[in-house]
């Protein structure tokens, strides 16, 4: 019998405390992992990254007094919201080239990356945007874009090992508008998202969803923005008007309410049917923020009731899984 869950979509709200949880962890034997929750040594996959490069392109457009392609400003929601497609896209591609091991150089980093993202974005419907960019603004921005696409390029190709015995965990985050009324519409919310993903990670995923209020939501987005690590996982802010357009609501309890399989999100997709297990982690009043810390100042009772809620999501949705 399998010991361990292939794949964990780790879904909440921006700052709900997912990054916290992975951080937690990080610091476990992989004894505890196993016995505790399931887990194998993780492999990590988030789309964060991916949305900073491209406010990142936008920052460095508008220097060059061109026009941005993804956001009208900084501060601003995606002008074409297809995009969350488009993330889903970049992870499905990362999921595909992890399993096979694909190479790539690490030279023109930047210029791969965006070309990336056009190939992403036509596959959802979207507009290839950076194709439309001239040579000589590329010749311009690209060398400022260049030291962080290269690190991520770097980092995806170290993340490569054979998933054999561990746990795949994808990081994401949905909303819609706030006020939004059910369903939410599409490209809004994981009822898209989770349609878009590789079906070979359908198959496999349950999901551990970390449930804040979109209040909560906020206030820790807030108190973890530190302004000069906008790239950071643990540290970046979501701007406000992206909070309350994006993210001032999310589907996940509509969808697990309107699930053909009581436990689970149903997911459709390619002509299938998937019933993805959920387990919650109530985070409602916050229990991971300290998770920030370095791990011998953590509060061991703050842990033990860290540890209890990730065990009870992860024996949850093992069971439904076996």
């Amino acid at each position: 019998m399998q010991e361990t869950l292939d794949t964990v979509l780790l879904l909440a709200l921006p700052a709900s405390g997912k990054s916290e949880v992975r951080r937690y962890l990080e610091f476990q034997t992989p004894e505890t992992c196993r016995t505790q929750f399931h887990m194998g040594p993780t492999v990590q996959l988030d789309d964060f990254p991916y949305v900073h490069m491209m406010r990142r392109i936008d920052d460095e457009l508008a220097k060059v007094g061109k026009a941005r392609l993804f956001f009208s400003s900084s501060d601003k929601p995606f002008i074409n919201p297809i995009d969350w497609g488009t993330l889903i896209e970049l992870i499905n591609e990362d999921y595909v080239d992890l399993i096979n091991k694909t190479q790539y150089s690490t030279d023109n980093s930047a210029d791969a990356l965006y070309k990336r993202m056009d190939k992403a974005a036509l596959k959802v419907g979207g507009p290839a945007r950076y194709a439309t960019v001239d040579a000589e603004t590329r010749k311009k921005i690209l060398p400022a874009l260049e030291p962080e696409a290269k690190k991520l390029m770097e980092d995806k190709l170290a993340n490569y090992t054979d998933l054999k015995g561990k746990t795949l965990v994808i990081e994401a985050a949905r909303g819609g508008k706030q006020g939004s009324s059910m369903p939410l519409p599409k490209p809004f919310g994981y009822e898209y998202s989770l349609a878009q993903l590789h079906p070979e990670i359908l198959k496999k995923a349950v999901i551990l969803y970390i449930w804040v209020t979109p209040e909560e939501s906020r206030r820790k987005n807030s108190a973890r923005t530190n302004p000069n690590d906008p790239g950071s996982i643990l540290h970046h802010g979501v701007p406000m008007d992206v909070m309350l357009n994006d993210y001032g609501c999310d589907d996940m309890d509509h969808l697990e309410k309107i699930s053909s399989k009581p436990g689970t999100i149903t997911v459709k997709a390619g002509g299938q049917t998937y019933n993805l297990p959920i387990g919650r982690f109530d985070n409602r009043v916050d229990a991971t923020s300290f998770l920030r810390a370095e791990p011998k100042q953590w509060d061991p009772a703050a842990v033990n009731k860290v540890q209890t809620a990730i065990k009870q999501a992860m024996d949850k949705v093992f069971d439904m899984k076996k």
